[in-house]
Order: C-alpha cells, then structure tokens, then sequence
C-alpha cells in the first residue's frame, strides 16, 4: 500500500492540477468507490458540482481535497488507487471508477482496480476530516510534539517496529519505510519500544524522516503499475532500497546476506549482524 511518499508525490501532482479549479461534471461508473456516501453516487456527483478545490492536504498515508466552501473529498488510496490527470478526450485507462471534469477541460479520474480504495465527502472537513482526526502526525508535521512522540513511543512495550507501523502514534510508515528507517538506524525490528533509550528513538525517528525524504525525492517506490503519479510515471526509489526485498542479498553496510522473516502477516527484512536483538 501507498506509504507517506507516495501519497505526497500523489499530492504535489494535484495541487498543481487542481487548486483552484471548479468541477463541471462527476461520473460515477462503478458505485463501490463511492460506497461511504450514504445517498449513493448519482447524490455524490451531483454534490460535487460547481465546486472548487483549494490545495490538496495530507496527513500520513490519508490524502483530501479540500473546498472553498469547508468540505472536502477524502481519498483512500488502499492498495490499487490512483488519481490521473487527463485531457478529457484522453482514452480511458483501465478500472477508472470515477470521472471529474474541471473547468479548464482536463479530467481528474479515479482509477482503482481491486477497489479497496475510495472516495468521500467529509463535511467541514477542508482543514482536517473528522473521520482522520485520531490518526497521529506525521514525521514532516511542523506541528508535531517530537518530544512527547518519543515519550509515548518508550512507553510501549510492542516492538519498535509494530510501534511504527501504529498510525495512531504517528502516520505514514509502512511496511517498506520501517524495514529501510530500522537498517538505517541498525534496530532489530522485534527490539521492545520501551527498551531502548530516548536518544535510540530519536535515531529511529530521524532514519525514517531521512528515508523517507529520499524516497519522495526519487518519487516515492513502484513496485508494479498499481502506484504511479497523476501523469502515470512510476517512483523509482525501489532501486535505492537497502533491505527491503532483499532477502539473502549483501547487506550494503557489511555484507551480511540480508534475513526475512515472518512479521504481522506480511515480512521483515533486516541484516543479523547490524541489527542485532540484544
């Protein structure tokens, strides 16, 4: 799934696109997407009419457009979602579920395959969706009490990785970035939070925040064609991935093969020697 550099890739596209611009059309050709809006998709599309976007804002993995008006679209990315910008006479890609026309003749379209992803209308929530406001913020929040992160994160006793991945403690990292920020680090993903000393955490921290700025640098991480920007180019910071998919490849640090093992239904991938569990 999408991890914070994706979703900010996915961001700066839009705002580029789309602030200020006013929606002259919605379709809706497949109601799953749209499936949180009670009154159904011919009500979300004809509430969206004649209204305008500010800038796109983001909060971790969670990404809305937000109106002049005070509400706002809350876009859920899940595995598969993707937000293109398009000529409206450009051809359909595959799995576009829902079609905006904008006012300076270009499409914002939906497109979602597996369509775990969707959209919705949040109303008032142009600054901060309510149905987002427990998720924690993120490591690029100007706003963010690192302090008391670090506080809260020592005092939980899941390992530091499960921690991590914890969106209400902070949002963003996923699967991809925790593995990376914990090689960067040299933590072993399973170390208890509330073992390690203020000054670890804040390294861990500061990994993750620098990992992830490279990988926003390089586009965020493409995997297969179900991520890609809003003009259909993928990130390539999947090449610069240290441990991540790695599994028996050297370490790049000190050439130890690098390990996988099973972790919350999905994998971990560490070096043994650099990331030790004391």
């Amino acid at each position: 799934m999408p991890e914070l550099p994706e979703v900010e890739s996915v961001r700066l596209g839009l705002a580029d696109a789309l602030t200020g611009r006013t929606i002259g059309t919605v379709g809706v050709l497949h109601p799953r997407p749209v499936r949180r809006h009670a009154a159904g998709p011919d009500d979300f599309a004809a509430t969206l009419v004649g209204r305008t976007f500010t800038e796109p804002r983001r909060r971790g993995k969670y990404l809305w457009l937000p109106f002049d008006d005070g509400d706002a679209v809350l876009a859920h990315l899940g595995m598969s979602g993707q937000f293109r910008v398009d000529a409206a006479g450009a051809p359909l890609q595959r799995h576009v579920r829902v079609r905006v026309g904008l006012d300076d003749g270009r499409e914002l379209r939906f497109v979602d395959q597996r369509m775990f992803g969707g959209l919705s209308l949040s109303r008032g929530g142009a600054e901060l969706p309510s149905e987002i406001a427990h998720i924690g913020r993120d490591l690029f929040d100007p706003e963010l009490d690192e302090a008391a992160l670090v506080a809260r994160i020592a005092a939980k006793r899941s390992g530091i990785k499960r921690v991590l991945l914890d969106q209400s403690v902070t949002s963003g990292i996923g699967n991809i970035y925790a593995d990376e920020s914990l090689w960067r680090a040299g933590v072993h993903f399973a170390t208890p939070a509330d073992e390690l000393r203020p000054g670890e955490i804040v390294s861990v921290l500061d990994a993750a925040r620098a990992t992830m700025s490279a990988a926003l640098a390089a586009g965020g991480t493409s995997f297969d064609a179900l991520y890609v920007h809003v003009n259909g180019e993928s990130g390539y910071f999947d090449r610069s991935l240290n441990v991540y998919g790695r599994e028996d490849e050297p370490c790049p640090r000190c050439g130890t093969p690098i390990v996988r093992e099973h972790f919350m239904n999905r994998s971990s991938f560490f070096c043994p020697r650099c990331q030790r569990l004391h």
